[in-house]
């Protein structure tokens, strides 16, 4: 069992790159001039994504924010990267290039590519921060109706259910099992249930993964291997996330969700 090369499974979607005075800028051919002219303006763009009208919060290690994109109808996500775990407070928001960024666009790209329901990178903004590190701003396009896991299980979204949410996530747990594909920071954040009628059909609710820049192709795995290792993952993190909100999801709904999603690949290679 092995981990595919990256370059394997990406498609070739490409991103035009404009140098700045202390960074640069990638982004698709028609939104490049206005990620360039706000990073101009407001010296990065989530600073100038901060200064938007913002249609509801959202967070994740820290505030994203949402804007329209000035001259087109398209609507962004603006997140700044930060680092986790228990450097995080010595490496803060500084990375070496290239940076996980331009993997986060290539994943998106494969992972849509084969059916993965995720976000769509646009783009990123690196900003030098001096001894060969830079800071980084990363560019995706915004999902209306969409909200994470670990919301609806602490009942912040009453128009969804957590049961509906769990099986909507144990099909996308099981197209992730059957393409071969690992999360190895699968958590109730990074698993968003949304009904935009863009994505689904009306009245289905549909799971996306996010932050997919960790997201491992492993070659000659079982699908069932696959499953067995998201799966354990993320219950981890809902019983993590019980204990620190209080949300009622029981072990019991956990041992359910868990067998369900095993049974769904069965022992076969495919199915």
């Amino acid at each position: 069992m092995t981990t595919a090369d990256a370059s394997a499974v990406i498609p070739d979607d490409t991103l035009a790159t404009r140098q700045l005075a202390r960074g640069d800028v990638s982004a698709s051919h028609n939104l490049l001039e206005a990620f360039a002219a706000a990073i101009a303006t407001h010296g990065t763009l989530y600073d100038w994504a901060a200064m938007q009208p913002q249609p509801r919060a959202l967070r994740g290690r820290a505030p994203v924010f949402v804007a329209t994109v000035p001259e087109s109808d398209e609507t962004v996500v603006v997140r700044h990267a930060w680092h986790g775990g228990l450097f995080a407070p010595v490496t803060g928001d500084r990375f070496r290039r290239p940076t996980r960024a331009p993997l986060e666009f290539a994943h998106s790209s494969a992972l849509r590519s084969v059916g993965i329901p995720t976000t769509t990178v646009l783009g990123f903004a690196r900003y030098d921060a001096g001894l060969g590190t830079c800071r980084v701003d990363v560019v995706s396009r915004f999902v209306p109706h969409a909200f994470d896991l670990g919301m609806i299980a602490a009942a912040l979204v009453p128009q969804i259910t957590l049961t509906a949410a769990l099986e909507a996530t144990l099909h996308l747990l099981r197209r992730l099992a059957l393409a071969g594909i690992v999360h190895p920071d699968l958590n109730v954040k990074n698993v968003l249930i949304t009904a935009d009628a863009s994505i689904s059909s009306p009245g289905t609710l549909v799971a996306m993964v996010i932050d997919v820049d960790v997201v491992q192709w492993v070659s000659g795995a079982l699908p069932r291997s696959i499953m067995q290792r998201n799966v354990a993952r993320l219950v981890r993190s809902f019983r993590k996330w019980r204990t620190q909100f209080g949300c009622d999801v029981t072990d019991q709904t956990l041992a359910t969700f868990s067998r369900a999603a095993m049974n769904s690949v069965g022992s076969s290679r495919t199915t």
